[in-house]
Protein backbone atom coordinates (compact mmCIF):
# COMPACT_ATOMS: atom_id res chain seq x y z
CA UNK A 1 0.00 0.00 0.00
CA UNK A 2 1.41 3.24 -1.15
CA UNK A 3 0.71 5.28 2.64
CA UNK A 4 1.43 8.94 1.52
CA UNK A 5 -1.42 8.15 -1.55
CA UNK A 6 -3.57 6.96 0.82
CA UNK A 7 -3.42 9.66 3.32
CA UNK A 8 -3.80 12.06 1.12
CA UNK A 9 -6.91 10.70 -0.11
CA UNK A 10 -7.49 10.28 3.60
CA UNK A 11 -7.52 13.89 4.53
CA UNK A 12 -9.43 14.86 1.00
CA UNK A 13 -12.30 12.91 1.71
CA UNK A 14 -12.12 14.56 5.24
CA UNK A 15 -12.34 17.70 4.03
CA UNK A 16 -14.55 17.42 1.54
CA UNK A 17 -16.95 15.83 3.43
CA UNK A 18 -16.71 18.08 6.67
CA UNK A 19 -15.81 15.26 9.03
CA UNK A 20 -12.99 14.06 11.00
CA UNK A 21 -9.99 12.30 9.62
CA UNK A 22 -10.10 9.41 12.66
CA UNK A 23 -13.94 8.94 11.61
CA UNK A 24 -13.04 8.11 7.94
CA UNK A 25 -10.32 5.95 9.95
CA UNK A 26 -12.98 3.72 12.00
CA UNK A 27 -14.96 4.10 8.88
CA UNK A 28 -12.16 1.74 6.70
CA UNK A 29 -11.92 -0.20 10.14
CA UNK A 30 -15.98 -0.94 10.03
CA UNK A 31 -15.36 -2.25 6.06
CA UNK A 32 -12.25 -4.19 6.68
CA UNK A 33 -14.34 -6.39 9.36
CA UNK A 34 -17.12 -6.62 6.85
CA UNK A 35 -14.66 -7.76 4.18
CA UNK A 36 -12.67 -10.43 6.50
CA UNK A 37 -16.38 -11.82 7.85
CA UNK A 38 -17.41 -12.19 4.37
CA UNK A 39 -14.60 -14.46 3.22
CA UNK A 40 -12.99 -16.02 6.28
CA UNK A 41 -15.61 -15.69 8.93
CA UNK A 42 -18.89 -17.25 9.86
CA UNK A 43 -22.27 -16.54 10.30
CA UNK A 44 -23.27 -14.39 13.89
CA UNK A 45 -19.70 -13.45 13.95
CA UNK A 46 -18.94 -10.09 15.42
CA UNK A 47 -15.28 -9.27 14.07
CA UNK A 48 -13.19 -5.78 15.30
CA UNK A 49 -10.56 -4.74 13.21
CA UNK A 50 -8.06 -1.94 13.57
CA UNK A 51 -6.50 -0.40 10.96
CA UNK A 52 -2.86 1.15 11.60
CA UNK A 53 -2.51 4.28 8.72
CA UNK A 54 1.40 4.96 9.55
CA UNK A 55 2.58 0.89 8.63
CA UNK A 56 -1.13 0.16 6.94
CA UNK A 57 -1.45 -2.87 8.93
CA UNK A 58 -4.67 -4.20 9.46
CA UNK A 59 -5.11 -6.80 13.06
CA UNK A 60 -8.74 -8.44 13.51
CA UNK A 61 -10.36 -9.87 16.47
CA UNK A 62 -13.44 -11.63 17.48
CA UNK A 63 -15.86 -10.05 19.93
CA UNK A 64 -18.00 -12.47 22.50
CA UNK A 65 -20.29 -11.68 25.50
CA UNK A 66 -19.41 -13.16 28.24
CA UNK A 67 -23.13 -14.61 29.85
CA UNK A 68 -23.85 -17.22 32.68
CA UNK A 69 -26.57 -19.18 33.27
CA UNK A 70 -29.38 -16.67 34.84
CA UNK A 71 -28.70 -14.52 31.02
CA UNK A 72 -29.39 -17.66 28.89
CA UNK A 73 -32.99 -18.43 27.66
CA UNK A 74 -34.51 -22.27 29.14
CA UNK A 75 -35.15 -24.47 26.47
CA UNK A 76 -38.73 -24.20 28.16
CA UNK A 77 -38.52 -20.34 27.44
CA UNK A 78 -37.85 -21.09 23.88
CA UNK A 79 -40.41 -23.72 23.36
CA UNK A 80 -43.01 -20.87 24.75
CA UNK A 81 -41.47 -18.10 22.64
CA UNK A 82 -41.76 -20.38 19.42
CA UNK A 83 -45.45 -20.97 20.08
CA UNK A 84 -45.98 -17.59 20.91
CA UNK A 85 -44.19 -16.89 17.08
CA UNK A 86 -41.97 -14.52 19.16
CA UNK A 87 -38.43 -13.95 18.35
CA UNK A 88 -35.41 -13.42 20.94
CA UNK A 89 -33.73 -10.46 20.66
CA UNK A 90 -30.00 -11.31 20.33
CA UNK A 91 -28.60 -7.42 20.57
CA UNK A 92 -29.38 -4.16 21.88
CA UNK A 93 -31.18 -2.17 18.99
CA UNK A 94 -30.02 1.85 18.18
CA UNK A 95 -31.91 3.37 21.33
CA UNK A 96 -32.42 0.61 23.24
CA UNK A 97 -31.14 -1.44 26.28
CA UNK A 98 -29.35 -4.78 25.59
CA UNK A 99 -31.48 -7.79 26.63
CA UNK A 100 -31.86 -8.91 29.50
CA UNK A 101 -31.67 -12.95 28.26
CA UNK A 102 -30.50 -14.12 24.83
CA UNK A 103 -30.32 -17.71 23.15
CA UNK A 104 -27.03 -19.13 23.68
CA UNK A 105 -24.44 -18.73 20.55
CA UNK A 106 -20.90 -20.00 20.38
CA UNK A 107 -19.87 -17.37 17.88
CA UNK A 108 -21.22 -14.82 20.15
CA UNK A 109 -20.98 -15.77 23.47
CA UNK A 110 -19.11 -17.42 25.89
CA UNK A 111 -19.64 -19.11 29.52
CA UNK A 112 -18.27 -17.02 32.43
CA UNK A 113 -16.57 -20.38 33.36
CA UNK A 114 -14.60 -20.49 29.84
CA UNK A 115 -13.97 -17.02 29.29
CA UNK A 116 -12.10 -16.74 33.30
CA UNK A 117 -9.54 -19.81 31.62
CA UNK A 118 -7.94 -16.53 29.62
CA UNK A 119 -9.42 -13.79 31.27
CA UNK A 120 -9.40 -14.17 35.57
CA UNK A 121 -11.07 -10.67 36.45
CA UNK A 122 -14.09 -11.11 33.80
CA UNK A 123 -17.05 -10.44 34.83
CA UNK A 124 -20.61 -11.78 32.94
CA UNK A 125 -21.85 -8.85 30.67
CA UNK A 126 -18.45 -7.32 29.47
CA UNK A 127 -17.07 -8.54 26.55
CA UNK A 128 -14.10 -9.96 25.45
CA UNK A 129 -11.73 -9.78 22.52
CA UNK A 130 -10.37 -13.27 20.72
CA UNK A 131 -7.40 -12.57 18.47
CA UNK A 132 -7.72 -13.76 14.66
CA UNK A 133 -4.84 -14.59 12.12
CA UNK A 134 -4.89 -11.11 9.57
CA UNK A 135 -5.79 -12.01 6.20
CA UNK A 136 -4.95 -9.44 3.40
CA UNK A 137 -6.43 -11.09 0.43
CA UNK A 138 -10.03 -10.44 -0.71
CA UNK A 139 -12.75 -11.36 -3.23
CA UNK A 140 -14.59 -9.19 -5.54
CA UNK A 141 -17.89 -9.58 -3.22
CA UNK A 142 -15.72 -8.38 -0.15
CA UNK A 143 -14.51 -5.73 -1.64
CA UNK A 144 -17.94 -4.78 -3.27
CA UNK A 145 -18.92 -4.88 0.30
CA UNK A 146 -16.82 -2.77 1.73
CA UNK A 147 -16.84 -0.45 -0.74
CA UNK A 148 -20.75 0.05 -0.08
CA UNK A 149 -19.95 -0.19 3.62
CA UNK A 150 -17.22 3.36 3.68
CA UNK A 151 -20.07 4.79 1.49
CA UNK A 152 -22.85 4.60 4.07
CA UNK A 153 -20.82 4.87 7.18
CA UNK A 154 -19.43 8.25 5.21
CA UNK A 155 -22.97 9.46 4.46
CA UNK A 156 -23.76 8.78 8.07
CA UNK A 157 -21.09 10.33 9.80
CA UNK A 158 -21.63 13.41 7.33
CA UNK A 159 -24.91 13.59 8.61
CA UNK A 160 -24.44 13.61 12.17
CA UNK A 161 -21.83 16.71 11.61
CA UNK A 162 -23.54 18.80 9.62
CA UNK A 163 -26.67 17.79 12.47
CA UNK A 164 -24.41 19.07 15.19
CA UNK A 165 -23.23 21.95 13.38
CA UNK A 166 -26.62 23.56 12.67
CA UNK A 167 -27.55 22.67 16.53
CA UNK A 168 -25.20 24.71 17.38
CA UNK A 169 -26.23 27.15 14.90
CA UNK A 170 -30.51 27.62 16.32
CA UNK A 171 -31.49 31.23 16.40
CA UNK A 172 -29.34 32.65 14.22
CA UNK A 173 -29.94 33.73 10.36
CA UNK A 174 -28.05 31.81 7.55
CA UNK A 175 -28.16 33.10 4.11
CA UNK A 176 -29.00 30.32 1.32
CA UNK A 177 -29.71 29.85 -2.09
CA UNK A 178 -33.16 28.27 -3.25
CA UNK A 179 -32.79 25.43 -4.98
CA UNK A 180 -36.26 24.31 -5.65
CA UNK A 181 -39.80 24.52 -4.98
CA UNK A 182 -42.28 21.55 -4.39
CA UNK A 183 -45.71 22.30 -3.46
CA UNK A 184 -45.56 25.26 -1.06
CA UNK A 185 -42.57 23.74 0.31
CA UNK A 186 -38.89 25.52 -0.38
CA UNK A 187 -35.75 24.00 -0.16
CA UNK A 188 -33.17 26.30 0.52
CA UNK A 189 -29.34 25.66 -0.15
CA UNK A 190 -27.99 26.71 3.39
CA UNK A 191 -24.32 25.22 2.26
CA UNK A 192 -23.45 21.72 3.83
CA UNK A 193 -27.01 20.76 3.49
CA UNK A 194 -30.48 21.72 2.25
CA UNK A 195 -33.06 23.47 4.47
CA UNK A 196 -36.13 23.45 4.44
CA UNK A 197 -39.06 26.46 4.39
CA UNK A 198 -42.29 25.66 5.55
CA UNK A 199 -45.74 27.59 4.17
CA UNK A 200 -46.55 28.58 7.59
CA UNK A 201 -43.04 30.30 7.77
CA UNK A 202 -42.80 31.95 4.41
CA UNK A 203 -44.00 35.75 4.21
CA UNK A 204 -47.30 36.24 3.08
CA UNK A 205 -47.19 37.48 -0.97
CA UNK A 206 -43.70 36.93 -0.99
CA UNK A 207 -42.24 34.49 -3.96
CA UNK A 208 -39.92 32.58 -4.41
CA UNK A 209 -37.64 31.62 -7.13
CA UNK A 210 -34.54 29.34 -7.72
CA UNK A 211 -31.07 30.68 -7.77
CA UNK A 212 -32.95 33.40 -5.32
CA UNK A 213 -30.61 34.39 -2.60
CA UNK A 214 -32.25 34.76 0.82
CA UNK A 215 -31.93 35.32 4.17
CA UNK A 216 -33.27 32.96 6.94
CA UNK A 217 -33.64 32.16 10.69
CA UNK A 218 -32.65 28.38 11.75
CA UNK A 219 -36.25 27.39 13.75
CA UNK A 220 -34.34 24.09 14.69
CA UNK A 221 -33.04 20.69 13.63
CA UNK A 222 -35.44 17.98 13.63
CA UNK A 223 -34.31 14.19 13.52
CA UNK A 224 -36.54 12.34 11.01
CA UNK A 225 -35.80 8.72 9.53
CA UNK A 226 -34.05 9.68 5.96
CA UNK A 227 -32.12 12.09 9.24
CA UNK A 228 -31.55 15.65 10.72
CA UNK A 229 -33.38 18.14 8.48
CA UNK A 230 -32.51 21.96 9.29
CA UNK A 231 -36.21 23.90 9.74
CA UNK A 232 -36.31 27.62 8.41
CA UNK A 233 -37.90 30.81 8.72
CA UNK A 234 -38.63 33.88 7.17
CA UNK A 235 -41.55 35.04 9.60
CA UNK A 236 -39.89 34.71 13.05
CA UNK A 237 -39.86 37.91 14.81
CA UNK A 238 -36.20 37.45 16.10
CA UNK A 239 -35.17 37.43 12.37
CA UNK A 240 -35.96 40.92 12.50
CA UNK A 241 -33.58 41.69 15.26
CA UNK A 242 -30.83 39.36 13.60
CA UNK A 243 -30.79 41.64 10.68
CA UNK A 244 -30.67 44.76 12.73
CA UNK A 245 -27.43 42.90 13.90
CA UNK A 246 -25.61 42.67 10.68
CA UNK A 247 -26.79 46.31 9.57
CA UNK A 248 -26.33 48.50 13.15
CA UNK A 249 -22.81 48.30 14.28
CA UNK A 250 -24.49 49.97 17.54
CA UNK A 251 -26.61 47.06 18.61
CA UNK A 252 -24.32 44.03 17.54
CA UNK A 253 -21.97 45.65 20.49
CA UNK A 254 -24.74 46.06 22.86
CA UNK A 255 -24.80 49.42 22.82
CA UNK A 256 -28.32 49.97 21.80
CA UNK A 257 -30.79 46.97 22.46
CA UNK A 258 -33.76 45.53 21.16
CA UNK A 259 -36.00 45.53 23.94
CA UNK A 260 -39.32 44.13 22.38
CA UNK A 261 -40.28 43.13 18.79
CA UNK A 262 -43.76 42.88 16.85
CA UNK A 263 -44.69 41.80 14.03
CA UNK A 264 -47.16 41.17 11.13
CA UNK A 265 -44.99 38.96 8.62
CA UNK A 266 -45.42 40.73 5.02
CA UNK A 267 -47.38 44.00 6.56
CA UNK A 268 -45.66 45.78 9.48
CA UNK A 269 -43.13 45.46 12.24
CA UNK A 270 -43.01 47.57 15.28
CA UNK A 271 -39.24 47.43 17.45
CA UNK A 272 -38.70 49.24 20.95
CA UNK A 273 -34.97 50.30 21.18
CA UNK A 274 -32.75 51.86 23.98
CA UNK A 275 -29.68 53.33 24.39
CA UNK A 276 -27.14 51.65 27.29
CA UNK A 277 -25.05 55.05 26.47
CA UNK A 278 -25.38 58.58 26.95
CA UNK A 279 -25.28 60.56 23.77
CA UNK A 280 -26.43 57.84 21.60
CA UNK A 281 -29.72 57.78 20.02
CA UNK A 282 -30.93 54.59 19.52
CA UNK A 283 -33.56 55.37 16.92
CA UNK A 284 -30.92 57.15 14.94
CA UNK A 285 -28.34 54.60 14.98
CA UNK A 286 -31.17 51.66 13.68
CA UNK A 287 -32.59 54.46 10.91
CA UNK A 288 -29.06 55.45 9.87
CA UNK A 289 -28.25 58.22 7.93
CA UNK A 290 -30.76 59.35 5.48
CA UNK A 291 -32.42 55.86 6.13
CA UNK A 292 -29.61 53.26 4.69
CA UNK A 293 -29.24 50.81 7.50
CA UNK A 294 -33.12 50.54 8.14
CA UNK A 295 -33.93 50.28 3.98
CA UNK A 296 -31.47 47.71 3.61
CA UNK A 297 -33.33 45.50 6.57
CA UNK A 298 -36.89 46.46 4.73
CA UNK A 299 -35.43 45.48 1.38
CA UNK A 300 -34.66 41.77 2.77
CA UNK A 301 -37.96 41.32 3.92
CA UNK A 302 -39.43 42.36 0.96
CA UNK A 303 -40.62 45.88 1.47
CA UNK A 304 -42.38 45.26 5.05
CA UNK A 305 -43.01 48.43 6.72
CA UNK A 306 -41.06 48.83 10.43
CA UNK A 307 -41.28 51.25 12.67
CA UNK A 308 -38.58 52.14 15.09
CA UNK A 309 -39.81 53.83 18.62
CA UNK A 310 -38.04 54.63 21.38
CA UNK A 311 -38.63 52.25 24.90
CA UNK A 312 -39.78 53.89 28.03
CA UNK A 313 -40.44 52.38 31.72
CA UNK A 314 -43.38 54.14 32.18
CA UNK A 315 -46.19 52.25 30.40
CA UNK A 316 -47.91 56.01 29.63
CA UNK A 317 -45.18 57.43 27.45
CA UNK A 318 -43.86 53.26 26.39
CA UNK A 319 -47.90 53.30 24.79
CA UNK A 320 -47.65 56.44 23.48
CA UNK A 321 -44.64 55.81 21.25
CA UNK A 322 -45.88 52.41 19.99
CA UNK A 323 -48.83 53.99 18.80
CA UNK A 324 -46.76 55.92 16.59
CA UNK A 325 -47.01 57.74 14.01
CA UNK A 326 -50.52 58.80 15.75
CA UNK A 327 -50.58 61.59 17.80
CA UNK A 328 -51.51 60.85 21.15
CA UNK A 329 -53.35 63.21 24.00
CA UNK A 330 -53.34 61.24 26.75
CA UNK A 331 -52.78 57.82 28.10
CA UNK A 332 -54.78 56.41 31.39
CA UNK A 333 -53.98 53.37 33.09
CA UNK A 334 -56.10 51.06 34.13
CA UNK A 335 -56.21 47.75 35.98
CA UNK A 336 -55.90 44.26 34.68
CA UNK A 337 -52.87 45.65 32.31
CA UNK A 338 -55.72 47.76 30.60
CA UNK A 339 -55.02 51.50 28.91
CA UNK A 340 -56.93 54.08 27.77
CA UNK A 341 -55.69 56.41 25.02
CA UNK A 342 -57.61 59.36 24.09
CA UNK A 343 -56.16 60.65 20.39
CA UNK A 344 -57.56 63.51 18.62
CA UNK A 345 -60.86 62.81 16.25
CA UNK A 346 -58.50 63.44 12.65
CA UNK A 347 -55.84 61.11 14.45
CA UNK A 348 -58.53 58.06 15.14
CA UNK A 349 -57.86 56.26 12.14
CA UNK A 350 -53.69 56.96 12.05
CA UNK A 351 -53.96 55.13 15.87
CA UNK A 352 -56.09 52.40 14.59
CA UNK A 353 -54.00 51.79 11.61
CA UNK A 354 -54.91 49.67 8.18
CA UNK A 355 -57.44 46.36 9.33
CA UNK A 356 -56.11 47.87 13.04
CA UNK A 357 -52.93 46.60 12.24
CA UNK A 358 -51.12 50.04 14.47
CA UNK A 359 -52.88 49.42 17.62
CA UNK A 360 -52.61 45.53 17.61
CA UNK A 361 -49.33 45.76 17.15
CA UNK A 362 -48.30 48.46 19.68
CA UNK A 363 -50.63 46.22 22.63
CA UNK A 364 -48.31 43.15 21.47
CA UNK A 365 -45.10 45.26 21.66
CA UNK A 366 -46.18 47.26 24.86
CA UNK A 367 -48.01 43.36 26.70
CA UNK A 368 -50.65 46.04 27.23
CA UNK A 369 -54.03 45.98 26.04
CA UNK A 370 -55.36 49.04 24.80
CA UNK A 371 -58.18 50.70 23.93
CA UNK A 372 -58.60 53.89 21.78
CA UNK A 373 -61.17 56.55 22.27
CA UNK A 374 -61.64 59.94 20.99
CA UNK A 375 -61.34 63.60 22.48
CA UNK A 376 -61.22 66.77 21.32
CA UNK A 377 -58.13 69.88 22.47
CA UNK A 378 -57.10 68.67 26.00
CA UNK A 379 -59.05 71.01 28.07
CA UNK A 380 -59.73 70.66 31.96
CA UNK A 381 -63.05 69.99 30.83
CA UNK A 382 -62.86 66.89 28.39
CA UNK A 383 -60.20 65.30 30.77
CA UNK A 384 -63.50 63.94 32.50
CA UNK A 385 -65.42 61.39 32.10
CA UNK A 386 -68.19 63.11 30.37
CA UNK A 387 -65.77 64.05 27.26
CA UNK A 388 -64.40 60.32 27.17
CA UNK A 389 -68.11 58.76 27.65
CA UNK A 390 -68.99 61.15 24.33
CA UNK A 391 -66.81 59.78 22.17
CA UNK A 392 -66.03 56.42 22.90
CA UNK A 393 -67.54 52.66 24.42
CA UNK A 394 -66.04 50.22 27.11
CA UNK A 395 -64.92 46.79 26.09
CA UNK A 396 -68.24 45.42 27.27
CA UNK A 397 -70.34 47.63 24.64
CA UNK A 398 -69.02 46.56 21.47
CA UNK A 399 -71.50 45.34 20.33
CA UNK A 400 -73.07 49.19 19.25
CA UNK A 401 -74.79 50.26 22.42
CA UNK A 402 -73.90 53.12 23.96
CA UNK A 403 -72.08 53.79 27.19
CA UNK A 404 -74.43 53.15 30.35
CA UNK A 405 -72.26 55.15 32.39
CA UNK A 406 -72.86 58.22 30.15
CA UNK A 407 -75.21 60.39 32.26
CA UNK A 408 -78.34 62.34 31.12
CA UNK A 409 -76.15 65.68 31.15
CA UNK A 410 -74.47 64.50 28.55
CA UNK A 411 -77.17 64.32 26.14
CA UNK A 412 -77.00 68.78 25.89
CA UNK A 413 -73.96 67.51 23.15
CA UNK A 414 -74.88 64.71 22.02
CA UNK A 415 -76.54 66.74 18.58
CA UNK A 416 -72.78 67.78 18.11
CA UNK A 417 -71.26 64.84 18.60
CA UNK A 418 -70.87 61.76 15.78
CA UNK A 419 -71.24 58.11 16.41
CA UNK A 420 -69.01 57.17 19.17
CA UNK A 421 -66.02 54.78 18.11
CA UNK A 422 -64.19 51.95 20.52
CA UNK A 423 -61.30 50.21 19.53
CA UNK A 424 -59.65 47.48 21.31
CA UNK A 425 -56.70 45.37 20.84
CA UNK A 426 -58.22 43.53 17.89
CA UNK A 427 -57.57 46.44 15.91
CA UNK A 428 -61.61 46.48 14.81
CA UNK A 429 -63.74 50.24 15.60
CA UNK A 430 -67.10 49.95 16.46
CA UNK A 431 -69.64 52.26 16.00
CA UNK A 432 -72.79 53.14 18.62
CA UNK A 433 -75.45 54.17 17.89
CA UNK A 434 -75.81 58.54 18.90
CA UNK A 435 -77.45 59.47 22.28
CA UNK A 436 -80.99 59.35 22.72
CA UNK A 437 -83.15 62.49 21.54
CA UNK A 438 -82.47 65.14 24.34
CA UNK A 439 -85.24 67.45 23.20
CA UNK A 440 -88.13 65.60 25.13
CA UNK A 441 -85.70 65.78 28.01
CA UNK A 442 -85.41 70.05 27.88
CA UNK A 443 -88.59 70.50 26.84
Amino acid sequence: MDIKSFKGALNQIAEERGISPEKVIETIEAAIATAYKKDYGQKGQKIKAKFNPVSGDVKFWQIKLVVDNGMLYTDEEIEEMKERKEIPQDEARAGEEPPKKYVFNPEKHIMLADAKKDFPKIKAGEDIEIPLISKQDYGRIAAQTAKQVILQKIREAEKETISLEYRSREGEIVSGIVQRIEGHTVFVDIGKTLGILNRDEQIPGEFYRPSQRLKLYIMKVEDTPKGSVVMLSRTYPKLISKLFELEVPEIASGTVVIKAIAREPGFRTKIAVVSNEQGVDPIGACVGQRGTRIMAVINELGGEKIDVISFDEKPEKFITNALSPAKVVSVQVEDKNTAIVFVPEDQLSLAIGKDGRNVRLAAQLTGWKIDIKTSETPTEENEGEDKGAERTLTPSDSEGKTNPSASSGRAKKARKTKKAKEVGTDGEAVEAEPADNPTDENK
